[in-house]
C-alpha cells in the first residue's frame, strides 16, 4: 500500500463520517461469539477505530473496547459518539504500536482501516498484545456495483478520484489473508448491508471519502454536478440506497507464516 497518508486524510472529513458512514450488522456479534469464543467480558481492541462505528457493535454487546485511532479529530469524534458507554477507552496509537500491554487484549477488530496497516508489523503487535488463542477480525464494508446508480457512482469515482483505485479494499482478499493469517488459517463471512440516503445524504457519502476531491478542487463541483444528475435519474421518493457486502475475515495468528 503506498503511503497516503492515512493518519492526516480524514481530519477534514471527519463530520460527513459520521453522519453518513454505514454501521456494521449486528450479525457479526453473533459469528464472533459462536467461532471466535467472544463473550460479553471480553476486551476487545478495535484498531483504527476512527469515529467509533465498529466498536459501538461490541460495546452494545458489553464488551470492553479499547479504541486505538491516530487521527486527533477521528479520535475525538468517537469519545464523543461512545461518551454513553463507560466500558469505551480510547488511544492516540496506530496498529503497529498500539501503546497496549502484552497478552492484554482477547480479540482484536479492524473496521475499514487493514489497508492502511503496514500489515507485517501489525501483525507482530497483534500477537503481542493477544491472548491466546490470538483471534484477529477484519471488517469492510464494501459497496456494492449492480447497475444502475450504484454502477454510475463507481464511475464517477474512477473519473474524479485519482486516489480511489489505489485505496479501494477490493483489492484485498485472499492472498492478502494467507499472509496475514497463515495460508489457510483464517474464514470470511458476509452479511448484507444497506443505507438510504437523498439528495444531502449522497453528497455528504461522497464527501466522506478519503479519495474524494475536497471543495474548492477543480474537480469538486463537476463531480457533485454528475452526482446531482444521477440521483435526479435513479431516485425513488426522494432516495436512492448503497448497498453493501460486509465481509469479515477472521482467524487466528499463527506463529510461522
Amino acid at each position: 500500500m503506498p503511503d497516503l497518508n492515512p493518519t492526516g486524510r480524514f481530519s477534514s472529513r471527519v463530520d460527513d463520517y459520521s453522519r453518513y458512514r454505514p454501521s456494521y450488522p449486528a450479525e457479526i456479534v453473533l459469528l464472533l461469539e459462536h467461532e471466535c469464543g467472544l463473550k460479553s467480558s471480553s476486551n476487545v481492541a478495535d484498531v483504527g477505530s476512527g469515529t467509533g462505528l465498529l466498536s459501538r457493535v461490541f460495546l452494545e454487546y458489553g464488551c470492553r473496547v479499547i479504541g486505538v485511532e491516530p487521527n486527533r479529530e477521528m479520535r475525538e469524534a468517537g469519545e464523543q459518539f461512545l461518551a454513553e458507554f463507560p466500558k469505551f477507552a480510547s488511544m492516540d496509537a496506530r496498529a503497529e504500536h498500539t501503546g497496549l500491554g502484552d497478552s492484554s487484549v482477547d480479540l482484536v477488530t479492524a473496521g475499514q482501516a487493514f489497508h492502511w496497516f503496514n500489515a507485517g508489523a501489525a501483525r507482530e503487535e497483534f500477537r503481542r498484545i493477544l491472548r491466546n488463542p490470538k483471534w484477529v477480525a477484519l471488517i469492510w464494508n464494501e459497496r456494492e456495483v449492480t447497475g444502475g446508480f450504484l454502477n454510475g457512482y463507481e464511475q464517477l469515482l474512477h473519473r474524479y478520484a485519482p486516489d480511489y483505485s489505489r485505496v479501494d479494499h477490493r483489492q484485498i482478499g485472499g492472498h492478502q489473508m494467507d499472509e496475514f493469517f497463515g495460508e489457510g488459517n483464517w474464514k470470511l463471512a458476509t452479511f448484507g448491508n444497506v443505507q438510504e440516503f437523498d439528495l444531502d445524504g449522497i453528497r455528504g457519502r461522497l464527501r466522506s471519502s478519503s479519495y474524494a476531491p475536497h471543495p474548492g478542487d477543480a474537480a469538486y463541483a463537476p463531480m457533485m454536478t454528475e452526482l446531482d444528475g444521477m440521483f435526479d435519474e435513479h431516485q425513488e421518493d426522494g432516495r436512492v440506497a448503497f448497498l453493501y457486502r460486509t465481509n469479515v475475515y477472521y482467524g487466528v495468528l499463527c506463529f510461522d507464516v
